[in-house]
């Protein structure tokens, strides 16, 4: 099964699509989404070690610029949401993360509970997905999914505490 993207490794040129499209991790054949989490995780292991305060501000500048950097995406592209579009990902990967504890099985845990809701998308998720447009439109279903992964491994750490 092959991405049915629009985006085309000619498009890493250009900055903004570079970013958008996850350093081209968004151009896999097959599970762009995937590719742009593993990103996501690559960024976590690179800010997890800096102040929470630090994690925090970080995680909300992606969140925020992710609005207008996916929305120029998809104009430029042509296609709202294009599977190549990751930076959403990035993005719901860092939320499910915050104020977590580090290492591996928190990690991976994150990784595989954010994937999930992101493709699920279970009330409300997928009902802003398909109702909220633009670059907005794109980022609302991933930072949810990563509250809802963040909020279920916050349990977890709490039930085992």
């Amino acid at each position: 099964m092959s991405n049915p993207s629009a985006a085309r490794p000619t498009h890493l040129r250009d900055p903004l699509l570079l970013l958008a499209l996850g350093f081209g991790s968004g151009l896999a054949r097959r599970g762009p989404g995937t590719a742009g989490t593993v990103v996501g995780v690559g960024l976590y292991l690179l800010i997890a070690p800096l102040p929470v305060a630090a994690v925090v501000a970080l995680t909300v500048v992606v969140a925020v610029a992710g609005i207008p950097l996916c929305g120029y995406a998809a104009r430029r592209l042509r296609v709202h949401d294009d599977p190549a579009i990751v930076w959403d990902e990035i993005a719901g990967y860092l939320v499910t993360m915050l104020l977590l504890p580090g290492g591996w099985p928190w990690v991976i845990a994150g990784f595989v509970l954010f994937r999930l809701f992101d493709i699920a998308k279970p009330w409300p998720i997928g009902w802003l997905d398909r109702r909220v447009s633009g670059g907005t439109g794109i980022m609302v279903d991933d930072i949810l999914a990563g509250a809802f992964a963040c909020l279920v491994l916050h349990l977890v750490r709490l039930a085992i505490a």
